[in-house]
């Protein structure tokens, strides 16, 4: 059976517990403009590392979806090492996946196209993601964009994304503020829910 784009047939989806997408960030940043990147991704990586442990800490999916960057015969293992292997291991080692994290590997801009991250969601019960990483202005926009077509929330921490052309990426939230319906907000107000608990026995 596929997963719909909407909420779940069986009526759950509408208000299930977020999850945190980590997009692009185990990167070796040897392509185009990577100087730009590098630079902001440095003030990003401390903040997006607390994001990652909070979330961990409330039992909310940590899902790293990541660009292939054209290497077909590479899974997520691989993409890691070479990513560690790299002039910019500082930049990827605070942020690394653990064993609870799950990986996507993508080969485009959005995190879903041509993933399997809509089947993800729907059978994690998730419909608010909280989006982190880089590029603002490219691959985090155009997920924001087919994220919100999916009915799904997006909360963006302005402080937890790094960009290449600064004015691009105040747009881009702008944008993602005015018409995706996103919340565009410091990464300290980020709220972690984690999935509800099971009621206790009732008290006569």
């Amino acid at each position: 059976m596929s997963a719909p784009d909407g909420p779940r047939p069986d009526g759950h989806g509408t208000g299930g517990p977020g999850a945190l997408v980590v997009i692009d960030m185990i990167n070796t940043y040897d392509h185009d403009d990577a100087e730009q990147l590098v630079a902001s991704a440095r003030t990003v990586v401390p903040t997006i590392g607390r994001l990652i442990e909070r979330a961990r800490a409330a039992g909310v999916p940590v899902i790293y979806v990541n660009d292939n960057f054209g290497e077909w015969r590479s899974h997520h293992g691989e993409i890691v090492d070479s990513a560690l292997a790299g002039p910019h291991a500082d930049l990827v080692k605070p942020i690394l996946p653990d064993d609870t994290s799950l990986f996507v590997v993508k080969a485009r801009h959005s995190i879903f196209y041509e993933t399997p991250l809509s089947y993800l969601l729907w059978q994690l019960d998730v419909r608010h993601l909280v989006l982190c990483g880089q590029v603002t202005e490219q691959c985090v926009l155009y997920s924001a964009l087919d994220a919100h077509i999916r009915h799904l929330r997006v909360t963006v921490p302005r402080d937890g994304v790094a960009h290449i052309h600064p004015g691009l990426a105040d747009a881009a939230l702008e944008m993602m503020r005015r018409n995706m319906n996103a919340e565009v907000v410091a990464a300290d107000r980020v709220p972690f829910h984690g999935p509800p608990s099971a009621p206790g026995p009732s008290v006569p």
